[in-house]
């Protein structure tokens, strides 16, 4: 008796071709398997607290100091006597000596005229931050760095790119309250250029403030704050 067998039904027809594909998809798995990576996105800020450990030298004014006078000409050591019928004219000679009321006007006008920064350690009237103008005024300069350091928490933002590429470090921040309050001349130096650009974001984003003050006029006042991007 002869088995009776289809052609159309040979299961190893094509088992070699199967077994190609099947070893290349098994290859591309443990490649992928192999090059996957993950990241961690855990990361953490760490503000200093700078009081008045970054104090800057105030440049000191000089007053002008008028010279004194010259003194004045010797008198003739010959006295010539002149007859009544000839007019003689007299010489008067000015006083050259100055008035200390007038050296005053001008040590006043001089001192309006100086334009200098005055540092926030020693201003006698600190920018005051929104939100600090109803505390006392011994307590204004606590209130201004606790506000600063709040405005950076809640606008942290740790660079992606820098957080692939584990950069990490401290940024040093300079900028300047204007006479104005509003915040000018930001400076930046850090390890990175990302995380530089990240700290100059955070603090373009202060609000304007109510001027610092020295003898009753509104100054420049600049401040310094180091941040800290570190990865855990």
């Amino acid at each position: 008796m002869k088995l009776k067998k289809n052609p159309k039904a040979d299961l190893t027809k094509n088992s070699s071709l199967y077994f190609a594909v099947g070893l290349c998809a098994v290859l591309f798995i443990s490649w992928q398997a192999i090059e996957w990576k993950t990241y961690k996105k855990s990361y953490a800020y760490e503000i200093l607290n700078v009081d008045d450990e970054d104090d800057e030298e105030v440049p000191i004014t000089e007053q002008l100091k008028t010279p004194p006078p010259p003194p004045p000409p010797p008198a003739p050591e010959i006295i010539e006597v002149v007859e009544d019928e000839e007019e003689v004219e007299e010489t008067i000679i000015e006083s050259t000596e100055t008035d200390q009321e007038e050296i005053v006007e001008e040590v006043e006008v001089l001192e309006e005229e100086l334009d200098v920064d005055v540092p926030f350690a020693i201003i006698e009237d600190v920018p005051l931050f929104p939100g600090c103008e109803r505390v006392s005024k011994s307590e204004r300069r606590k209130c201004f760095q606790e506000k600063i350091q709040r405005h950076i928490s809640r606008n942290f933002r740790y660079p992606e790119i820098a957080q692939e590429m584990g950069i990490q470090g401290r940024v040093y921040v300079n900028f300047v309250i204007a006479k104005d309050g509003s915040i000018t001349n930001i400076r930046m130096r850090g390890p990175d250029k990302n995380l530089e650009k990240e700290a100059a974001r955070i603090i373009g984003k202060l609000p304007k403030m109510t001027p610092g003050k020295q003898r009753g006029r509104p100054v420049r006042v600049p401040f310094s704050i180091p941040i800290t991007f570190r990865l855990q």
